[in-house]
């Protein structure tokens, strides 16, 4: 897909001032199965990769990470609930992933957030959503230290402690001591 380089009039609306990026790698970035950004950790085989839903790029030619949601609640949507900090790391990865690749990068990303209206009496074979810009200012500080970690921890003959809000590690705690 190409940009006609002009802001999509929601982008106007929300004070977004970017366009789409147009670049020939986009579709590859976007294709988190068979591709998408991709970084090599040094001295290692180890492959960090993702895939952005869409990038914009500013007047000072730093792309935006955009992250498409969808829901449908009658709250107004918002960044703020506390199992949405997958949803920020998911964007400082991307923020990183990219400046690896020698990108330069804002550090405020977008979370473009469809809400389904469920206010309808009847859906009438459509759904109807409103449109929500969310700006996000990232820091992608954690994101080396977190991968060193994970690769110490992969290379080594001890199991890492439990984490107290690990389900998993609750549930066979608890299937040990049944098993007992």
């Amino acid at each position: 897909m190409k940009s006609n380089g002009t802001a999509h009039p929601l982008m106007k609306h929300y004070g977004v001032d970017a366009i789409p990026l147009s670049h020939e790698k986009l579709d590859e970035w976007r294709d988190s199965l068979r591709g998408g950004i991709t970084f090599q950790i040094d001295h290692t085989n180890i492959l960090v990769t993702g895939g952005v839903d869409d990038l914009w790029i500013n007047d000072k030619g730093k792309l935006i990470i955009v992250d498409y949601k969808a829901t449908s609640k009658k709250e107004e949507v918002t960044l703020d609930a506390n199992w949405q900090i997958g949803y920020k790391r998911q964007m400082e990865i991307y923020q990183w992933l990219f400046r690896k690749n020698g990108f330069k990068v804002s550090d405020t990303g977008y979370f473009v957030y469809c809400n389904g209206n469920t206010d309808k009496e009847a859906f009438d074979a459509k759904l109807e959503f409103d449109i929500k810009i969310l700006p996000y200012k990232g820091d992608d500080n954690w994101v080396e230290g977190t991968i060193s970690d994970a690769i110490k921890c992969l290379k080594s003959d001890k199991l890492p402690d439990s984490g107290s809000d690990c389900d998993f590690c609750k549930y066979r705690a608890a299937v040990s001591e049944y098993e007992k």
